[in-house]
């Protein structure tokens, strides 16, 4: 039996139609040639007609590499190739509509991505008019590569943030925290549907309390990056030190060597040949991300320590709109309805974007949560409301129940 998820993640744009066969190239232009090395992706232009675009991918490196199309977020993957193996050269069609993408390739499937550039598709847009079957299946094919593309990007960032804590270079493992987190974030309902996987990686210490469960994974070692002070109290309200103390070098090496593991196990699950999604579970995980922000993220009760919750946050609302990207042409093949609900959803997103941009980035950090005033928690409430509530409806339009 495939395994299938409830999971949902981020991003804006059209969706691209990957494609496999031999079809026609875009206005009868050329292969777009792709050069591939180990730290290197260099495409031949950096702009296209817009229809089925070929690409002639050559890997001249040491090892395995895949080949990708970002969308206009960088993070939205709308088409890839995977397993390009050294000396290799193969074509790959990806259906483009116009607008702004990124190429970039990963060496060995793992990592941030390499040689991110710019690619414009110009020309006329394709009418939403595909056979249902070949849009829920591009999305459902792009929908698992954008999981994959994330636990990818979180081992090598997991492996950095362990080894400092580990070390006792505290100093190095509070700035990797919150970056690394957001990985895992965007993608957070796929490690929920694997049994005990999310908890060991990411419950926070009441949680683990509560179930009686061994505390584990980020929020143990967050506590440790930033102790707490005699007097303060759990999320809970509970003494911060009740049953609590900070860990031994070999506590340490235990916890970090655990979250490895884990994270670990999450990236070996999702690439599992029998790992799948469906259409439901790419636009129902897309609210549930926006139910993770209104359950721990506004709140502060999230990184309770580190008083990094913002980050989550932003991580969240980026997979939930990478998820609503990759339904975005079913919906708007449902004719009028789709195409407004669609609108208002994108309406809502932007100004969800817009408001948290006032508090950073996670690129560039974000104000430590516990400065942001109940009017500040307050606005940033009522947007996420106003965004769940067409986002809501999203799921009975994809299914046209």
């Amino acid at each position: 039996m495939k395994r299938t998820l409830s999971v949902g993640l981020a991003g804006a744009g059209l969706i691209a139609l990957t494609l496999t066969g031999c079809v026609p190239n875009n206005a009868g232009g050329s292969a777009v040639a792709v050069a591939i090395t180990d730290d290197a992706c260099d495409v031949a232009t950096d702009t296209t007609a817009s229809g089925a675009v070929t690409f002639e991918l050559s890997n001249t490196g040491t090892d395995v590499n895949e080949f990708e199309i970002l969308a206009e977020d960088k993070l939205r993957i709308v088409g890839e190739k995977e397993n390009v193996t050294p000396g290799q050269t193969v074509s790959y069609v990806a259906q483009l509509e116009p607008g702004t993408y990124y190429t970039a390739c990963k060496f060995q499937l793992i990592g941030s991505p390499i040689g991110l550039a710019e690619f414009t598709v110009t020309g006329d847009a394709t009418a939403v008019d595909a056979d249902a079957a070949e849009l829920n299946d591009a999305a459902v094919t792009n929908y698992i590569a954008y999981i994959r593309s994330q636990v990818g990007e979180l081992i090598p960032a997991v492996a950095a943030f362990t080894t400092a804590y580990a070390s006792g270079d505290d100093e190095t493992a509070r700035g990797l925290f919150a970056q690394t987190r957001a990985f895992y974030e965007r993608i957070e309902p796929t490690a929920e549907a694997f049994g005990d996987l999310d908890p060991k990686i990411d419950y926070r210490e009441v949680d683990a309390v509560a179930e009686g469960l061994d505390w584990t994974g980020f929020h143990r070692i967050e506590k440790d990056l930033w102790p707490p002070a005699q007097g303060d109290l759990n999320s809970d309200g509970t003494s911060a030190f009740l049953d609590w103390a900070p860990s031994t070098t070999a506590e340490r090496t235990a916890f970090a060597a655990g979250l490895v593991t884990d994270t670990q196990q999450l990236h070996d699950l999702v690439n599992a040949d029998d790992f799948t999604v469906s259409v439901a579970d790419i636009s129902n995980g897309s609210i549930g991300l926006l139910d993770e922000v209104a359950s721990g993220k506004i709140s502060g009760e999230e990184d309770w320590w580190s008083g990094t919750d913002l980050t989550d946050f932003q991580a969240n609302v980026q997979g939930a709109e990478v998820a609503f990207g990759n339904v975005e042409a079913i919906a708007r093949s449902k004719g009028d309805d789709g195409e407004k609900l669609v609108d208002d959803i994108q309406s809502e997103f932007d100004a969800l974007d817009a408001l948290l941009a006032q508090y950073g980035s996670i690129d560039d950090g974000f104000v430590d949560y516990t400065t942001v005033t109940d009017a500040q928690r307050k606005e940033l409430s009522d947007q996420v409301n106003a965004l769940s509530e067409p986002l809501s409806q999203l799921t009975a339009l994809v299914l046209g129940a």
